[in-house]
């Protein structure tokens, strides 16, 4: 009898690795993920593109044994194998490269947080328990109903485990919040300052680039409906003000954009979109 708790964790495993794979297999947007993750200090500034590249062919290819027939206990091991490496890199990545990007299932620059390390966990299990499965297609058809829920709910925790995927049901509902209660949603005033810091600190923008703050807020100006906010900060040894622009009147987090400047050179070291 197929245990299908277990037998479908190859449909999920396989189908998040073949997700990943690609993401790190596709084009130009793969060698800036890559240069940006931690594995320019793992392994070189040069070698980390291909490194990246081999990393994402490794999981296709077992995306693809996971998948396919026959079915093979290893292959749930192997799974079990290369996630637990996801989650040593995500440790080196925090204590080397904290300010370096996940670069696990997106091209867009990620900071490494609980979040990625939940994830990988998840991965983790699923692939352990998959270890007893026999062929997910049997569970599918067998138990449809429960192997359905099943992979549904865990699909649920790996989207909202993802920041990746946060554009997508995250800021959607944090606007509908706003519409319904938030006081930012009231437009007729004068915006504080401190709903904009609660948008900023709240935003992938910050988070991207807070590591590299060395200051609170410098100043402030606002410019039709953008307030800008300054923060002294250090970028590969250069002193720079990290300049951010948050919308003035709508709580839109997502559309937060910074820029690093060099005033001395007058010079613009690196631009980032929230989003």
């Amino acid at each position: 009898m197929v245990e299908w708790p277990a037998s479908v964790q190859p449909l999920f495993v396989g189908a998040t690795l073949l997700w990943s794979g690609g993401i790190k297999c596709a084009g130009a947007s793969a060698r800036r993920a890559a240069q940006r993750s931690a594995l320019r200090s793992l392994v070189g500034e040069a070698r980390a593109p291909i490194a990246y590249r081999l990393v994402g062919a490794a999981e296709l290819a077992l995306a693809a044994a996971l998948l396919l027939p026959p079915v093979y206990a290893g292959e749930a091991v192997a799974a079990a194998v290369l996630a637990t490496g996801f989650l040593a890199y995500l440790a080196y990545a925090r204590v080397v490269a904290p300010g370096s990007s996940c670069g696990c299932m997106s091209a867009r620059p990620m900071p490494v947080t609980w979040r990625g390390f939940a994830r990988a966990t998840l991965i983790l299990a699923a692939a352990l328990l998959g270890t007893r499965a026999g062929p997910w297609w049997d569970a599918a058809t067998g138990h449809p109903w429960a192997a359905g829920a099943t992979l549904l709910g865990e699909v649920a925790a790996l989207v909202a485990l993802s920041p990746e995927a946060d554009r997508r049901w995250l800021y959607p509902l944090r606007r509908l919040r706003v519409r319904l209660r938030h006081p930012l949603a009231d437009r007729s005033f004068d915006m504080p300052l401190e709903s904009s810091l609660q948008q900023l600190l709240g935003s992938t923008a910050y988070r991207q680039v807070s590591g590299l703050l060395r200051s609170g807020l410098r100043e402030t100006w606002d410019e039709e409906d953008v307030r800008v906010l300054c923060y002294t900060a250090e970028y590969e040894g250069r002193l720079a003000t990290a300049v951010f622009a948050v919308p003035l009147r709508h709580y839109r987090p997502e559309e937060i954009r910074v820029a690093l400047v060099d005033e001395s050179a007058e010079s613009t070291l690196l631009v980032l979109d929230g989003a």
